[in-house]
């Protein structure tokens, strides 16, 4: 069976305050035998929000401390940080749709929008703040660099973060 034959047979439930795919499994006659529960992760819950920061933390950590980046703030054009940050978000938007939304991308288009801004979002955060604690965003003397630093790191952290978003 196919994942389109899936959804045309299955329903939606919410099991234990979360969404559920339930699949009826059928012998020969069509009796069903059983049902096969596939979480439905299309909403955005405050559990999605703590497995973002963590999964942000995890390549934020490493990028941030090292003095590549730092250079690399101050050395690369403002357009090719916004390019990476461009990428970086067409990347997370690619991975969940791909992963949470894409046979129920019109019904969700909102809690799509949602989850892809809050891991970019939440990842800058995290690198700012982490950044400005190690005392490498200049706020204040040179914004510019600071921007760049944390667009350049904000790149592997956002996609930690979509990975870690992606355990259920």
């Amino acid at each position: 069976m196919n994942n389109i034959e899936d959804t045309k047979k299955s329903s939606i439930k919410r099991i234990g305050g979360y969404l559920h795919r339930v699949v009826p499994i059928t012998d020969a006659t069509g009796k069903v035998l059983n049902h096969i529960l596939n979480p439905v992760m299309v909403e955005f819950r405050p559990r999605d929000l703590m497995q973002i920061i963590v999964g942000a933390s995890v390549l934020a950590v490493p990028v941030a401390f090292t003095e590549e980046t730092w250079n690399l703030g101050e050395e690369l054009p403002f357009l090719n940080v916004l390019m990476l940050s461009g990428l970086s978000l067409f990347f997370i938007g690619l991975f969940v749709y791909l992963n949470f939304y894409r046979y129920m991308f019109k019904e969700n288009v909102i809690e799509y929008a949602k989850r892809v801004l809050s891991i970019y979002l939440f990842s800058l955060v995290l690198v700012g703040l982490l950044l400005t604690i190690i005392q490498r965003c200049p706020w204040g003397v040179d914004n510019l660099v600071a921007i760049k630093r944390m667009l350049i790191v904000a790149f592997p952290a956002s996609m930690s973060a979509s990975l870690s978003d992606a355990i259920k």
